[in-house]
């Protein structure tokens, strides 16, 4: 089968959770079909990049987005219904572009990621299309209303309903949906949401490995792109709302907080007690040297591939609900799962005063991703509903 794959970033190197999305299912999807990857960028693209992606297949194009013309979509955006974000990535000599480079591949499938994406492919009524929603953004959104400055707050109340009413318009364009998790679906306001069929991510298990090679340096961990609203106000809380109180009865428990870009916010973190690294280059690194993995989240979306690979890596874990229920992992068994900075301090002090119960759900919690999160059986949920 010939897919066209077409994504609103340069999925390498995979400091994202929709770049990480892309590659996998790219990985995966090159096996058994012939695939196009056209990839939209508003960056220079990283020097290793298009050597990486064409080692899984030889048809990649990346379309360069004018600065000057988004901009200037963004200022009619303040007009218009649609989200910002849509007219953000969308730029009338890049359809122009993707329209050419359909009609000469000719694919049997057109695979969009996220709907800022949808607007270039939307009226190609000749071809099957496939509109992977990621996540339900427009309730991500929602749950950051009333965290940030009152300006900022417009825009987030403002594009949060945009997107909630694109989220519904944009499906009857597509023959097939996806998205990242059942709870994320539910989110979608359309009446034949139930028809989105749930790809969860995967894990590379044989890279994310456990290793007892490496010292165990802090008592926290918590990773991410630390420059994205959902994980700063995380790592906000958990020094400011969760470490004083574990001070309390644990003095000189330490904190890693490790991720690419880390914004001014997360760099003054920094302290004796809380160390920012920035970008890592083997991300395990940050994993195995620490003995507790938090990600005690108040906002965002979707599946968090940080549990993810925190879980692979039988570190044991404590999170909140609203990245809990979407993989449905059980508390007390896989991890655990609390809501108040006081009950998050509580486990914290728990599994570091009881390694034996700390271990044995590290290893119950990586037994349950390995046999869920499989990048070659969720993607092939994807070629199932091409077959179909």
């Amino acid at each position: 089968m010939k897919i066209f794959m077409l994504v609103s970033r340069v999925p390498w190197p995979l400091e994202k959770g929709d770049k990480l999305r892309a590659y996998h299912q790219l990985k995966q999807l090159a096996k058994n079909h012939e695939v196009f990857l056209c990839c939209l960028s508003d960056k220079e693209v990283h020097p290793d990049a298009m050597a990486q992606l064409k080692s899984i297949t030889p048809h990649v194009v990346v379309l360069r987005l004018n600065i000057l013309i988004v901009g200037w979509r963004l200022f009619r955006a303040l007009f218009s219904s649609k989200p910002f974000q849509v007219h953000y990535f969308f730029q009338s000599s890049a359809k122009r572009k993707v329209k050419a480079l359909i009609d000469e591949f000719k694919p049997d499938n057109i695979y969009c990621q996220l709907i800022r994406t949808s607007e270039y492919v939307k009226h190609f009524h000749n071809y099957s299309k496939t509109l992977d929603y990621m996540d339900a953004l427009s309730a991500g959104l929602q749950r950051r209303v009333g965290r940030t400055g009152w300006i900022l707050n417009l825009f987030v109340r403002e594009e949060s309903k945009r997107l909630k009413n694109y989220e519904h318009l944009i499906f009857d364009y597509f023959e097939h949906h996806t998205i990242i998790s059942a709870q994320d679906r539910d989110l979608i306001f359309h009446p034949e949401r139930k028809k989105i069929e749930v790809v969860p991510n995967g894990i590379d298990s044989t890279f994310f490995t456990p290793s007892n090679d490496i010292e165990k340096k802090y008592d926290l961990v918590f990773t991410g792109n630390m420059s994205y609203p959902p994980n700063v106000d995380c790592a906000l809380r958990l020094v400011h709302e969760i470490l004083p109180l574990v001070h309390q009865k644990m003095p000189g428990v330490k904190l890693l907080i490790a991720g690419a870009t880390p914004s001014r916010q997360v760099m003054q973190l920094q302290s004796e007690f809380v160390e920012v690294t920035g970008w890592m280059d083997d991300i395990r690194t940050a994993y195995s040297s620490s003995k507790i993995f938090m990600a005690p989240m108040r906002t965002g979306s979707g599946l968090q591939n940080k549990l993810l690979e925190a879980m692979c890596m039988e570190i044991p874990c404590v999170t909140s609900q609203i990245v809990a229920r979407a993989m449905e992992a059980v508390h007390g068994e896989h991890l655990l799962i609390e809501e108040t900075n006081e009950q998050l301090a509580e486990c914290v002090i728990k599994l570091l005063n009881t390694p034996d119960v700390s271990n044995e759900m590290a290893k119950r919690g990586r037994q349950f991703v390995v046999s869920k999160f499989n990048w070659e059986a969720t993607t092939d949920k994807i070629s199932a509903l091409w077959k179909s």
